[in-house]
């Protein structure tokens, strides 16, 4: 009975987390937030939030469920640089293919996952330091977001450069300049969000005990201790 209850009780965590990520997706300008040619977003957040207090695999899916609202955001709400996101944006000359899809769902997938195991790990390293729980989360949020930043500006760069220069008005000879101020004045901000944000929220569940880390990557000691609790 204990494992279907806990089976139903994360099926029902998860089914909350992904409501959150579609709820902020349709809501203008609270997921996406429209800045100059790019669109800084918030979805990352409940996606690494997700992954930490429910594990890597769930984290993934939340990050799924971030990319395919991105692609349906850059296919029926397009800019002038969705087709970096959309195979089925077409202006022209101008047009998505496959790695549209792998810029829109891999970073996003890996948030998750990233997050997750950052938080894993710094928490076994440090699990006799005095806020070492803190540092494990404030981390581990810092690295999901940036794994979405830099996978998919980097991704942008490596498949759509001259295009992407071309819609922006850019040099390509200055791109990847601009691609990294883009990183610096986006990608940080939002990174540093992302570290306040999960430690917050992921401590207040961790305190309260309504959620509880999963059991993955724990020491026998760990383990041994949640069954004692």
């Amino acid at each position: 009975m204990n494992n279907v209850s806990e089976k139903t009780t994360n099926m029902v965590q998860l089914a909350l987390f992904s409501a959150i990520v579609i709820l902020l997706a349709m809501v203008p300008g609270l997921g996406y937030i429209p800045i100059g040619v790019i669109k800084a977003t918030t979805i990352h957040l409940p996606v690494i939030i997700g992954a930490i207090l429910l594990g890597p695999k769930q984290g993934a899916f939340l990050g799924f469920i971030f990319g395919c609202t991105s692609f349906i955001n850059n296919s029926i709400n397009p800019s002038i640089t969705s087709f970096c996101f959309s195979p089925l944006y077409s202006v022209g000359e101008i047009h998505g293919n496959f790695m549209s899809l792998v810029i829109c769902f891999l970073p996003r997938i890996l948030i998750g996952v990233v997050a997750y195991y950052v938080f894993a790990g710094l928490k076994l390293l440090l699990k006799k330091k005095k806020g070492g729980l803190t540092v494990s989360l404030a981390v581990a949020g810092v690295a999901g977001s940036m794994t979405n930043t830099l996978l998919v500006m980097n991704f942008i760069y490596f498949f759509f450069g001259q295009t992407y220069a071309s819609v922006t008005g850019k040099s390509f000879d200055i791109l990847y300049g601009v691609i990294l101020g883009i990183i610096g004045t986006n990608g940080v901000p939002e990174a540093i969000v992302a570290g306040l944000i999960t430690t917050a929220v992921c401590s207040v569940f961790f305190r309260s005990k309504r959620l509880t880390p999963t059991l993955e990557e724990l020491t026998e000691d760990e383990k041994q201790e949640n069954k004692d609790a």
